[in-house]
């Protein structure tokens, strides 16, 4: 009996240890879920403080929390799961510009230097030939071999 008449005289402190537990339990989620309901757990303890009636604290709670999840929730998830795409591998090197070290013909595997890195290189188009010193981009990448165009200079 002593416990519930702490309770009542203390619900501030139960809704602040909902929080605090749920505000843990998001730490292991990572969902964003659970943040949210603490989030309305902190809005029932405020109630609580305020001298509002149980069932005032619980509604406004979860009004809260179902507001932070439907308003909230949707926009940080977003702005989480936003931003550069990562390429790894080979794919990071396409589009990048290297420099013929070796002839490069349909004919002839050359070689390029790309990214400090000596590649075998094939022309992507088959009727070029790709001279030592010849800009170029990397188009594509087959196993280890780069499909290569060469870059348009301006000349005066």
């Amino acid at each position: 009996m002593e416990f519930l008449d702490w309770l009542r005289t203390h619900v501030w402190a139960a809704w602040l240890g909902a929080a605090i537990v749920l505000g843990l339990a998001e730490m292991v989620s990572l969902d964003l879920v659970l943040i949210m309901l603490a989030g309305g757990a902190l809005v029932g303890m405020v109630a609580a403080l305020l001298g509002l009636p149980v069932g005032v604290q619980v509604v406004l709670a979860a009004g809260a929390s179902v507001a932070a999840l439907a308003l909230v929730r949707p926009s940080m998830v977003r702005r989480l799961h936003s931003g550069p795409d990562l390429t790894l591998g080979h794919d990071k090197l396409l589009g990048h510009q290297g420099v013929v070290t070796e002839t490069v013909s349909a004919l002839q595997t050359g070689r390029v230097r790309l990214d400090g890195e000596i590649w075998s290189a094939q022309p992507y188009d088959h009727t070029l030939t790709l001279q030592p010193g010849q800009v170029v981009e990397v188009l594509e990448i087959r196993g280890a071999t780069a499909y290569v165009h060469p870059v348009p200079t301006l000349e005066a």
